[in-house]
């Protein structure tokens, strides 16, 4: 009897990632969610249970920024399950703010987790996956595409993660390995909630910049009223996981697709600028 396929899923605690760990269970995959606080997995674990799949869900402690806490999880679950078909990079950390107002050691901060953290992991599990002639398939944004104001950092974390997987993806496919990428627009889960923003402080703090701060605001919160659902935009993920051979590039809904064509077809940039501009206008 062939063993069940097993896929690890970082960042699963809420949002995409805790949807994309049932959403993986319910189509078979023996699933690893792993969280940087095990303590936040009882919402996983309800809802695991709720969808009859909490015997292929199975809890871990990965902090992608701690690459012996990495290390420590892939052998578990190799010596567990012999075997990792599939990596799902998800865990992120979101980061508002403009570079002349932010601390350089909130910008490293906001590159570890979001671009070296996906290295790092990618990198570890790049030998188990060539195995089983598996797959990486990672999170990014349309704002991996697309720059937008007030995001420097985090845009500048996740084109890096972009072009790092378009550059690995000819490669990984020379010994077997898929690489996609997942691009979200905006998602009504807790990653911006637990980002805590306190917006009259931000105002406040903004000096020259507030008017366009607060321009952005109005229209980042007008975006999020109607945000995809975490489930609608993790089925994709399910999908690149179970297709024979997924695409590199997948955006999430009709409206990511279209925000991203945008830069796609931008050869001199200056769609882009005209969009984005009105942002903070």
């Amino acid at each position: 009897m062939t063993s069940p396929k097993t896929v690890l899923i970082t960042g699963t605690s809420s949002g995409i990632g805790l949807a994309a760990a049932l959403g993986a269970a319910r189509s078979g995959w023996t699933t690893i969610a792993t969280m940087r606080d095990t303590g936040k997995a009882q919402t996983l674990l309800k809802a695991a249970a709720e969808n009859g799949v909490a015997d292929r869900i199975q809890v871990k402690r990965l902090d992608v920024v701690d690459p012996a806490s990495i290390a420590a999880c892939l052998d578990e679950v190799i010596a567990e399950h012999g075997r990792l078909d599939a990596l799902v990079n998800n865990a992120g950390a979101a980061t508002v703010g403009t570079i002349e107002q932010m601390d350089l050691d909130d910008v490293r901060s906001a590159m570890e987790v979001n671009f070296f953290g996906v290295v790092a992991t990618t990198r570890a599990a790049l030998p188990h996956l060539r195995a089983a002639q598996g797959r990486v398939i990672t999170v990014t944004s349309v704002g991996g595409v697309l720059g937008q104001p007030f995001n420097e950092a985090y845009c500048a974390a996740k084109f890096a993660v972009e072009g790092f997987m378009e550059s690995l993806a000819p490669v990984a496919a020379t010994v077997g390995v898929d690489v996609t990428v997942v691009e979200p627009g905006a998602v009504a889960s807790e990653f911006v909630t637990n980002l805590g923003l306190d917006v009259p402080a931000l105002l406040a703090a903004a000096g020259p910049y507030a008017p366009a701060l607060e321009a952005y605001i109005a229209r980042t919160q007008q975006a999020f009223g109607a945000a995809q659902s975490p489930a609608e935009a993790a089925a994709p993920i399910i999908d690149a996981l179970t297709a024979d051979h997924p695409a590199f590039r997948i955006q999430t809904s009709a409206w990511a697709r279209d925000f991203v064509a945008t830069t796609l077809a931008d050869l001199d940039g200056s769609a882009v600028q005209d969009l984005t501009g009105t942002w903070v206008r």
